[in-house]
């Protein structure tokens, strides 16, 4: 079967199985299991320390595992023949050769994925155009600023479009509006691309994920699609204003109307915030119907309301269980 039969048989585009990795006595990943949706965008999440990199190395075929398995588009990702250009890697520390212009070293790069060298400066153009740096063609690679040199190295990872991409800390250290445009680029590529990234900037990848590992001490503790591991699905948040001198407060009465409220399964107020917190059956009813129902109730008993959101965010879930 050749590479493109494979990756149209799999839907899972990345697997990992059982994956571990043991630096002598120290046990870096333990036994993680999991898949990546072909054309999905899926997230590596834990503190420092967790085997986010490890993880990703062997991803990356920089490391072997110690016991386990990890298949890409159905192959090893040490099959080098088989997934030429059609994996691209950007590490976390990536260095560019400081004396090369930016076109020279994008073209010398599509070369060694075995592009001819016709279609190299093309290949080299196409991509330096996903990241909007065109203009940086004959720059001088030791003349660029953080941020264009970190869409520089993110352009070699999108030389040839590759079916997958892994990303490791592809916004750090890169002020905002930078960083802005970087996750633009690597939307650009969601659904045409399998994307891994690996980052602790967790409002990021909330916004660009479809789905999630989170790992604490080299273990999985959750996985799932983003909505899951958010409970956008099954839980909304209701901020409050504090009562004014001639209001009443949030009390039981009020708590107890809500909880009467059809397919509700709980709420709970969170005082600390003033936040109200209603759980539902998601297999009744959706965010929203509970929203409309909930802000109706809430209103006609004259309580201020400052904000809604569906589910708790990524960083509290993770917060949670880390």
């Amino acid at each position: 079967m050749s590479p493109a039969s494979v990756s149209r048989a799999f839907e899972s585009a990345v697997r990992a199985r059982r994956l571990t990795k043991r630096f002598g006595a120290t046990l870096a990943v333990d036994d993680l299991t999991f898949e990546v949706g072909a054309g999905s965008v899926f997230g590596l999440i834990g503190p420092n320390g967790a085997g986010k990199s490890t993880t990703f190395s062997m991803l990356a075929g920089y490391l072997q595992p110690t016991y386990g398995s990890v298949e890409i588009l159905g192959w090893a990702p040490t099959a080098v023949d088989a997934l030429r250009c059609r994996v691209g890697v950007l590490p976390q520390d990536a260095v560019l050769p400081t004396t090369d212009r930016v076109g020279e070293f994008l073209v010398h790069m599509a070369r060694l994925q075995g592009t001819s060298k016709n279609k190299a400066r093309e290949s080299a153009e196409r991509a330096l155009d996903d990241v909007s740096g065109r203009d940086w063609w004959n720059e001088r690679c030791g003349h660029l600023s953080h941020g264009m040199a970190k869409r520089v190295v993110l352009a070699q990872a999108f030389l040839g479009n590759p079916d997958v991409l892994l990303l490791d800390e592809p916004t750090a250290g890169l002020d905002p509006r930078v960083a802005w445009e970087v996750r633009q680029s690597i939307l650009a590529k969601k659904g045409r691309s399998t994307i891994i990234v690996s980052s602790h900037n967790l409002n990021e990848l909330e916004e660009v994920c479809d789905a999630a590992a989170i790992i604490d001490r080299g273990r999985l503790v959750a996985t799932g699609s983003m909505a899951e591991l958010t409970a956008t699905h099954e839980e909304i948040r209701v901020k409050v204003a504090s009562a004014g001198p001639n209001e009443a407060p949030i009390g039981p009465t009020r708590l107890a109307a809500l909880r009467a409220l059809g397919d509700i399964k709980t709420v709970d107020l969170d005082e600390d915030r003033l936040e109200i917190v209603v759980r539902f059956d998601r297999s009744r009813t959706d965010a929203e119907t509970v929203i409309a129902r909930v802000l109706r109730l809430l209103l006609d008993e004259q309580v201020r309301i400052s904000g809604v959101t569906k589910g708790r965010g990524l960083e509290k879930r993770v917060m949670e269980i880390t």
